[in-house]
């Protein structure tokens, strides 16, 4: 790794980071919106050339008529209309060639391809003339021109084939032959320009964008006999985008207002379902290594079932760990007493022939060795129990093994006791653990008194059970429920140790097994060991 673990872990971000940094994304998804204003203000654009180009349409076809019905064959005419490629771009401009047959003219102005022209040059004087006709067509036009302005807020020029402004709001009699668009409608094209607007008293926060800088400009040819007649000039400044968003205020209110909504719940969705329940179960971990066992209650609110199944993972563990404390410490206590009588007396018989020397007798002497070597084998049993209880406690888990093979290397290894296996079955542990648990058993019977074992199985669904009979003294209902605590014997005087059946347990448990006392209702004592995963492959057979 490039980075060392330390330095990772060290600035790796906390939760309530990573949160403000999703809840500061979805912030800034809206206000990314701005990015795409120019392609809303494209559109504005579009919309804009879009209706110039349907106003001048309308305007040249009632021009062309309206020249026809006054000059008829006698009319002057301009240019013949040539080809040239649709939607070319030519000096900044758009420029589609229009035919007689169907010929719609597309709206081709687009701000990231357009370049944007200077401002349009002022009319020029004309030394040419109006035709009458041309003439009284404008004085026609002119009101109609001007009444559309007042509706549209478009500027319309009415132009004849030389260029000469003829009908429009002003500059009648001047020429705009010269102005890029107008020139190459006069040779039969529609053209289409942006060119640079100047806002007198621009304000600070009046625009973001070019919306209001630029003016879109249209030339569209009026046509007659596949010839111009005249141009119908037409220009309008898009839409603001500001305004378009006043006009729009209450959708844009409620937009912001579901955004922050959203934020808002999407943060109490984080802090209730996971930032709040991690840090609760940050305290309560704290507390429970504080030793405080009051903090080994459930978390008021767990938040999403990942963290909830966290929570009672990590109770469940600090239980065990509490509980394996307490058995520690209680072992502890028993070791101490259990290994202290021995020393003792051992202590005192060594200080006693100390004390003595030469003044006890042979008789004294063996007396008090006696006591040394028989306190000694006590602790030296006492030892090896614990050794064998820490490998029950530790014990690998896992493999099989078959009962009758156990029980038959258990007969060679105790004396004075029958066992009695009717049917034999497949145990999930290995043969050495299986063999600890049943030589305890059957060793813990001859102490008290039996000489026959009988072991019985039984087949279930989902366990397999064994029954292990004696026909010994049996347990009093007194000791019943002691019998497995560690170091509770009845023979204590005899050599019992006490941690036979605490070893079984063990073991047991830590295969997922389990051993309780069967109430007496005979003579002997009735062990039953559950082992779960069904019948444990039962075999019926005659083992004696």
């Amino acid at each position: 790794m490039i980075l060392s673990r330390a330095f990772r872990d060290r600035w790796r971000p906390p939760l309530f980071l990573v949160v403000a940094a999703v809840l500061g994304i979805m912030l800034l998804v809206p206000l990314a919106g701005i990015a795409f204003f120019r392609v809303y203000e494209n559109q504005l654009i579009e919309t804009t050339e879009s209706e110039l180009i349907a106003q001048s349409a309308a305007i040249a076809a009632a021009s062309a008529q309206r020249l026809q019905d006054l000059g008829g064959t006698e009319l002057p005419l301009g240019e013949a209309v040539s080809s040239a490629p649709a939607g070319s771009y030519r000096g900044g401009l758009v420029v589609q060639y229009l035919s007689g047959g169907w010929s719609p003219v597309l709206t081709r102005l687009d701000l990231n391809k357009t370049p944007i022209l200077p401002g349009r040059p002022e009319a020029a004087p004309t030394t040419a003339t109006v035709h009458p006709v041309y003439a009284e067509m404008g004085r026609h036009l002119t009101p109609i021109l001007k009444d559309t302005q007042k509706l549209t807020l478009a500027g319309f020029r009415l132009l004849d084939f030389n260029g000469t402004v003829i009908a429009g709001r002003g500059e009648l009699g001047l020429s705009l032959a010269h102005v890029e668009e107008v020139r190459h409608a006069l040779s039969g094209h529609y053209a289409s320009a942006l060119r640079e607007r100047i806002v007198d008293n621009p304000q600070p926060i009046y625009s973001i964008s070019r919306g209001t800088s630029v003016r879109v400009f249209v030339a569209m040819p009026v046509i007659v006999n596949n010839r111009v007649a005249g141009v119908v000039y037409a220009s309008r400044t898009p839409s603001n985008i500001l305004k378009e968003l006043f006009l729009k205020r209450e959708a844009v209110f409620w937009l912001a207002a579901f955004t922050l909504g959203a934020t808002f719940i999407v943060g109490l969705i984080f802090v209730r379902a996971i930032s709040g329940p991690i840090r609760a179960l940050t305290r309560r971990s704290l507390r429970i290594g504080a030793g405080d066992r009051e903090a080994l209650q459930p978390l008021a609110i767990h938040g999403n079932r990942e963290i909830h199944a966290l929570s009672e993972s990590m109770l469940d563990m600090s239980r065990k760990l509490f509980d394996r404390n307490d058995y520690i410490s209680t072992f502890a206590n028993h070791v101490t007493h259990e290994l202290k009588s021995p020393l003792t007396a051992i202590q005192g018989a060594a200080e006693l022939l100390q004390d003595g020397g030469d003044g006890l007798s042979s008789g004294e002497r063996e007396k008090f060795l006696d006591n040394i070597l028989r306190d000694t084998n006590r602790a030296t049993l006492l030892l090896n129990r614990l050794r064998d209880l820490a490998r029950a406690d530790s014990v690998e888990i896992g493999g099989h093994c078959r009962l009758g093979d156990v029980v038959a290397g258990i007969r060679g290894r105790v004396q004075g006791v029958t066992i009695d296996l009717a049917e034999d079955a497949d145990l999930p542990m290995s043969a050495e653990n299986a063999r600890i648990v049943f030589e305890n058993l059957i060793d813990n019977s001859r102490k008290h008194g039996a000489d026959r074992v009988k072991i019985a199985v039984e087949a279930e669904d989902k366990a397999l059970k064994l029954l292990v009979r004696d026909n010994g003294e049996g347990i009093s209902a007194g000791n019943a429920e002691q019998v497995f605590d560690l170091f509770f014997t009845t023979r204590r005087d005899k050599g019992g140790t006490g941690m036979g059946l605490g070893i079984v347990q063990a073991l047991l448990k830590a295969h997922g097994a389990g051993i309780h006392l069967v109430p007496r209702n005979a003579q002997g004592a009735c062990f039953e060991l559950t082992f779960p995963g069904g019948s444990g492959g039962l075999k019926s057979s005659n083992v004696r």
